[in-house]
């Protein structure tokens, strides 16, 4: 146990003192508890106290006060801390006080998770807590938890800050920090509030294969693996758009998923490789009709989680109360560099990137380098909610043509605080043009864009039966939750964000 700390060597010999004292340092998992803490101090009142005469509880040791025959214990369930008033005489009311002795000395360390039954009471600062008359032991920690500043109440008020402990280690750090646990809890609500939403409307929820044998419904690279009874390689997914346009083919007129999806890229502080996408597809309804849907959105999750539209996302107020602005791609660019770009062929838009300084490889084409200048020179200018529109169509595979601008679709990408949240277009639903505009990919791939788009045949035949008129959408929930949650980074809303393995793990 050389590895081990000198406090983990000590929580060790507490736990064999335990069991040698016949105490079940994890005894089994049935555990009667009829309260919970927030629960208690909300309801409990003079009035109310009968009601709380016989109460159990269970949670985490967060601090201990000993008085010598008194204790009073912090304890940390699912709503948040609750104190419980120990009594020596309550626990052991007869003579022999040994357990006691040994409960005191071995199994009230901090962390260490308890029950006790006995009944609520406000002491004289005024606290609601639990006079109790037993205390049980339900798991021994043998880690101690990282040391973090408490209030008088027991409330942190100097958290554990470093990134590589707290996404490492996200059990520890909910623990100890408990806004991390409300950013969680609110994820869920920012989620359940977009099922309701779309719910109410009609749409249905469904879902698609994460395995899959081309990669379809974005321009990304993807992991690979390999099947090994079907011996044929298969992809992790990078969008499952093809698979709901295929269920808009097969009759149904709305559909969505919460998409798991893995893109075999770069990580930052807004890109992680295995994240989740809500996408929706609607039949009959083109990207007017999805701005607008999605402006409602976007502002009914605002109020749900804040009351309120407006919303600090670090510095600055962003405000989601509809309707959003709306400028073409082609505009946004001649907006932010004074250069008309709509026109040009492939060798003068490698000038202009030339000209601005923007470093492109030669392996991309037109469209990805319409994109490059849109992040390089416009993207991070647009902080309040903005729908960039009408997209050049090399940019845009899946898209129908814009009904009334040549060389343009009906696409827009919904851009908050400078990054996209929101991808939408009038699908193409013209099998002969999605069949020559995946050859374009091709072409792309041949030339070395490992980001081009596979042919999905299968998905040609779908759409050869005749898909209706339909609008679809991708939003990437854990941008959105940065956002609705002022949280810097996609790591701290995401559970268990990936990170290198530990060279040495205990």
């Amino acid at each position: 146990m050389s590895h081990l700390s000198e406090q983990e060597i000590i929580r060790r010999e507490k736990l064999q003192a335990l069991e040698a004292a016949g105490i079940d340092p994890y005894p089994a998992p049935l555990y009667p508890v009829t309260h919970l803490s927030q629960e208690i101090k909300s309801q409990f009142t003079e009035e109310t106290k009968d009601q709380f005469a016989a109460v159990c509880v269970a949670g985490r040791i967060m601090s201990v006060n000993d008085k010598g025959k008194v204790l009073f214990v912090k304890i940390q369930d699912d709503q948040g801390i609750f104190q419980l008033y120990v009594k020596r005489d309550e626990i052991c009311p007869d003579e022999d006080k040994s357990y006691w002795d040994i409960m005191t000395k071995n199994a009230l360390d901090l962390g260490d998770i308890i029950g006790a039954t006995g009944y609520v009471f406000t002491t004289k600062t005024g606290e609601t807590s639990l006079h109790a008359s037993t205390l049980t032991l339900l798991a021994k920690s043998l880690k101690p938890l990282p040391v973090v500043k408490r209030d008088e109440s027991g409330q942190v008020f100097d958290a554990v800050t470093d990134p590589e402990f707290r996404y490492r280690q996200r059990y520890a750090d909910l623990i100890i920090n408990p806004d991390v646990k409300e950013t969680f809890t609110k994820r869920t609500i920012l989620m359940n509030t977009i099922r309701q939403f779309l719910n109410d409307r009609g749409a249905l929820e469904v879902d698609t294969p994460v395995l899959q044998a081309i990669p379809g419904g974005a321009a990304a690279r993807p992991f690979v693996t390999h099947h090994n009874a079907l011996d044929v390689p298969f992809y992790l997914r990078i969008a499952n758009e093809l698979y709901l346009k295929r269920l808009i083919v097969g009759g149904f007129d709305w559909v969505y998923e919460f998409s798991r999806n893995f893109r075999n890229e770069g990580m930052d502080r807004t890109h992680n490789p295995e994240f989740t996408v809500l996408e929706w597809y609607t039949a009959y309804k083109d990207y007017f009709w999805m701005m607008e849907i999605t402006e409602q959105l976007f502002e009914k999750i605002a109020l749900t989680l804040h009351g309120t539209t407006e919303l600090k996302v670090g510095e600055k107020t962003i405000n989601f109360k509809a309707p959003f602005k709306r400028i073409s791609i082609l505009d946004a660019i001649k907006e932010n560099t004074g250069i008309d770009i709509s026109g040009m062929d492939e060798a003068g838009l490698r000038e202009v990137c030339k000209q601005l300084k923007i470093d492109v490889p030669p392996t991309i084409g037109k469209g990805k380098l319409i994109d490059e200048l849109f992040g390089a020179t416009s993207e991070h200018t647009y902080i309040q909610p903005t729908f960039i529109i009408d997209y050049p169509v090399e940019m845009s595979p899946l898209t129908k043509k814009h009904r009334t601008k040549e060389g343009l679709v009906e696409r827009f990408e919904l851009m908050v605080n400078g990054k996209e949240l929101a991808n939408a277009y009038s699908e193409l639903n013209d099998p002969i043009e999605q069949r020559k505009r995946f050859e374009d990919q091709l072409a792309l791939m041949e030339r070395g864009d490992d980001e081009a788009m596979f042919i999905d045949h299968d998905f040609l035949r779908a759409l050869e039966y005749g898909m209706p008129p339909t609008s679809g959408i991708g939003i990437g929930i854990d941008r959105l939750c940065m956002m609705m949650l002022n949280q810097p980074s996609i790591q701290d809303v995401l559970f268990f964000p990936q990170m290198r393995p530990e060279s040495n793990q205990d």
